[in-house]
Parts: C-alpha cells; sequence; structure tokens
C-alpha cells in the first residue's frame, strides 16, 4: 500500500484532533453541570428548577445539534469537506471557550447548541473527508477506524484535565482570575467547570496552523471542477433505491446511541448502589459520602472509556479483515445483547465484589463487565463511521451520514436517557430498593430492549456497492 504522504498524516491529524474533542466537549456537560448550575441558578441539586434544567441543557443541544447537523451536512456535500470540517471546529471550539464565561443559564444554554452543532456538523465532514481521500479500500478501513479511536481518548482527556484542574487554586492566579471575568462578574473565579469549558478552545490552535496545507477532497473537488457534481437534496435519500438504507441506517444508529445515553452513561447514577460504595459511603457525613460517590462513578467511568477505546481499536483491525458489513456489526452487537442486561441487572441487585484499587480504578467483578460494555457500545460507534461513507453516494455522502448520525444518533438516540432517567426509573412498578436500584433495573430494560432491536434489524443492512464508494 505504501507510505502515507505529508499531506495525508495532515488530514488524518486534523481528523483524529476533530473527533478527540468531539468526545471531550460531549462529556465535558455530566463534569460541569452540577456546579454550574449551583452557581447560575443557586438551586440545589434534586430541586425541581435544578432537574428543569438539567434535562433542558441535556436534550435541547442534542435536538439543535440534530436538525442543524442534519443541514450541516447538506452543506458539507454542497461546499466542500475541508471548509465545513475547519468551520464546525473553530464553532464547537470557539463556542465551547465563550460558555466558560457565562453569566446566566441561558448564556450556557446557548453556547452548549452551538457546541452540539458544531460537533455533529464535525463528524461527517471528517468521515466523508478521509473516506475520499484513499482509493485502497483496506487502507480506508483502517484510516477511518484508527482515527475514530482517538474519541475515546478526548473521553479520558477531559476526565484527567478537569481532575487537574480541581487541584489548582486558579482563584489565586491573577491571569486565571482577570480571564474568568472578561465578560462579566464571576461570583466565583474559582470555579473548576469554567476552566474545563474554556479548554475546548485547544482544537482550534492546531487548525489555524494546518488548515493553509490541508487539502479539499480529490474526488468531490474533482466532480466540482468537471461539473458532474450532483446537488444534494434531503428528500433524496427517501428515493427507492435509498430508502432502505436511510431509514435503517437512522433507526439502527439511534438505537446504538441509545445505548450509551439510556445505558453506560448512566452508569455513575447507579455506581452508589454497589456494596463497596454503600459501605464507605455509610461510614462518612452526607457532603463526603456523596463526593465519594462521585469519584466512585468517575473511576468507573474512566474503565468504560477504555473499553470504548479498546472497542474502537478492535473495530478498526476487524474492519479490513471481515468482509460482510453485517457480520462485522453482529461482531459487536451480538455479545451486547447478553453483556449489557447482566451489567446493569448486577448493579441494580447490587452484586459485586470488590478486590481493591489500581491507581484509583476500582477493580470488582463489575469493573470488567463495565469495560466490556464501552467495548462493545463504542466498538459499534466506529462501525457506523466506517459504514455510512459506503452507502451513499458522493454527493449526498454528507447529507446522509447527518440523516443517521445526527438525527438518528443526537436526536433519538440521546431520547434514551430521558426514558431511562425519567419515565422508567421513576415508575412504582420498576424494582429496587433505592433511585440507584431503580435506575440500575430501568437501564437494563433499555439496554436489552435496544440492543435485540439492533440484533434483529441488522441482516437487513445492505452490503456496500463499490459503485455507490466511488461516487457513481
Amino acid at each position: 500500500m505504501g507510505r502515507l504522504t505529508l499531506v495525508q498524516w495532515l488530514v488524518c491529524a486534523t481528523a483524529a484532533i476533530g473527533f478527540a474533542f468531539d468526545t471531550y466537549e460531549l462529556l465535558m456537560l455530566p463534569l460541569v453541570l452540577r456546579p454550574a448550575l449551583q452557581e447560575l441558578i443557586g438551586a440545589a441539586p434534586g430541586s425541581p428548577e435544578f432537574q428543569m434544567w438539567l434535562g433542558r441543557l441535556f436534550f435541547i443541544p442534542a435536538f439543535a445539534g440534530g436538525i442543524f447537523g442534519l443541514l450541516g451536512g447538506w452543506l458539507t456535500d454542497r461546499f466542500g469537506r475541508r471548509r465545513v470540517l475547519a468551520g464546525s471546529i473553530f464553532l464547537y471550539a470557539g463556542s465551547a471557550f465563550v460558555a466558560g464565561y457565562s453569566t446566566s443559564v441561558e448564556m450556557l444554554l446557548i453556547c452548549r447548541c452551538l457546541v452540539f452543532i458544531g460537533v455533529c456538523v464535525e463528524f461527517v465532514a471528517a468521515i466523508a473527508w478521509l473516506s475520499e481521500l484513499f482509493d485502497d479500500p483496506k487502507r480506508r478501513e483502517a484510516v477511518i477506524g484508527y482515527t475514530q479511536a482517538f474519541g475515546s481518548i478526548g473521553g479520558l482527556m477531559v476526565a484527567v484535565i478537569n481532575s487537574w484542574l480541581g487541584t489548582i487554586e486558579l482563584g489565586n492566579m491573577p491571569f486565571a482570575a482577570q480571564m474568568a471575568s472578561m465578560f462579566g462578574e464571576i461570583k466565583d473565579p474559582n470555579a473548576v467547570w469554567r476552566y474545563t469549558l474554556m479548554s475546548g478552545l485547544i482544537p482550534a490552535i492546531p487548525l489555524v496552523i494546518l488548515r493553509p496545507f490541508l487539502p479539499e477532497s480529490p474526488k468531490w473537488k474533482e466532480k466540482k471542477l468537471a461539473g458532474t457534481l450532483k446537488r444534494p437534496s434531503i428528500m433524496e435519500l427517501f428515493r427507492p433505491e435509498l430508502r432502505r438504507t436511510t431509514i435503517l441506517t437512522t433507526l439502527l444508529v439511534g438505537a446504538s446511541f441509545g445505548l450509551a445515553f439510556g445505558g453506560v452513561q448512566q452508569i455513575p447514577q447507579i455506581v452508589p448502589n454497589l456494596p463497596e460504595v454503600k459501605e464507605a459511603a455509610s461510614k462518612l457525613p452526607p457532603p463526603e459520602a456523596r463526593k465519594l460517590q462521585q469519584k466512585a462513578g468517575t473511576e468507573y467511568t474512566k474503565i468504560q472509556e477504555f473499553g470504548g477505546l479498546t472497542g474502537r481499536i478492535v473495530m478498526a483491525t476487524l474492519a479490513i479483515f471481515i468482509v460482510s458489513r453485517r457480520l462485522l456489526l453482529a461482531t459487536f452487537a451480538i455479545p451486547a445483547l447478553f453483556v449489557l442486561p447482566f451489567l446493569f441487572y448486577q448493579m441494580a441487585n447490587g452484586q459485586s465484589t470488590y478486590y481493591g484499587e489500581w491507581m484509583t480504578l476500582p477493580i470488582s467483578t463489575i469493573s470488567f463487565w463495565v469495560f466490556m460494555a464501552g467495548f462493545l457500545i463504542v466498538g459499534q460507534f466506529s462501525f457506523w463511521g466506517n459504514y455510512l461513507p459506503r452507502v451513499f453516494p458522493l454527493h449526498l455522502r454528507g447529507t446522509g451520514e447527518s440523516m443517521a448520525a445526527n438525527v438518528g444518533g443526537r436526536m433519538l438516540g440521546t431520547s434514551f436517557a430521558w426514558v431511562t432517567a425519567t419515565f422508567l426509573a421513576t415508575k412504582e412498578y420498576i424494582p429496587g430498593a433505592n433511585p440507584a436500584g431503580k435506575m440500575g433495573y430501568s437501564a437494563a430494560m433499555v439496554v436489552g430492549g435496544l440492543s435485540l432491536f439492533i440484533v434483529v434489524l441488522l441482516w437487513a443492512l445492505r452490503e456496500p456497492n463499490p459503485a455507490t464508494e466511488e461516487g457513481h
């Protein structure tokens, strides 16, 4: 296959940075939401006002990302991959930075909507760009798969940076305090959540340097210059030749995202039900007990992210050797049908054997299943990154990816967080001796149903058509 050229390396590096900070920006919210709302609205966690804004900050940005992300996919097909990708990174990086200066909860909400829109657009533009950069199918599969692995690295980065910022007395640093008050009076210049949000500006820095050296997609540019590039149309996705692919991928990507939002992202809320956490928390006063529970949830989340990183790497490797896309997805989806409900059933029942810690990470029977949950779910995310650009023609590649990833994933998929945490976990008929236990049973039901849905429908997926892959 030969070595990558310098230009190809630059494109891959830019896409990898984008994928890493996509996850970085999205996983930032659970880490900063509690202290941000306490400062901006002065409401106590669990109060009606707090819960109302918590829901708004999770779901309004997701819906904005889905709607405007679909438009961004159309723009990617209309005006090119490079231009839209660069613009989307600048949008979410700048919005995240400004969010750190929020003087009201409404300002924070608007900034998070812009961040989500940028993330949704960046993903489809980067995937389309990479898929058209390489002619060799195996190299193309490998590049898309391995660059997506940086998404999991981004999840680890935000946890580490947020933890590190918490160890620094930022309020005693004049420059930091001056920055924090740039756009208005800040009650607490030592607020870690503000600097965590501001760190979202990082991906814009290398992009400013690299952008002049980045080429446009050669295949898109060739058709554009030749005048043979068709105008993209959202309605064309529902013509007979693409309707089945559009509907199936939208539903299945939504279900895959639902496994994450309705399942593994709820793990910090279920961890307090584990026996070792219960026992340790029972010996502490309430404020310290809550800190311990939060720390335990963070550490289990890190384990899940390590599992996700491994799943992305394995998916990228298998994609090179397994020809059938249905079989490749089934390799992750079928085990998930058994592993995910079992994990949350065990957590709901408080069935865990604790062995100790390794570098603060808990070592228990639950740790293994949390790792496997991340492995199987995030591996499916990488599958869709490889599959989607292969089943939509070049002039509809960004639009089709956006329909599946943004309408399906960001809008439908994220709604399962509400299904698990609000619709099911509050019902009397859901078993569980405490809120964490009820959340565990609810998550088990959601991931079990979604996993079955994926396994049944995946066999209806069409294998990619080589002519479609080349844009004909």
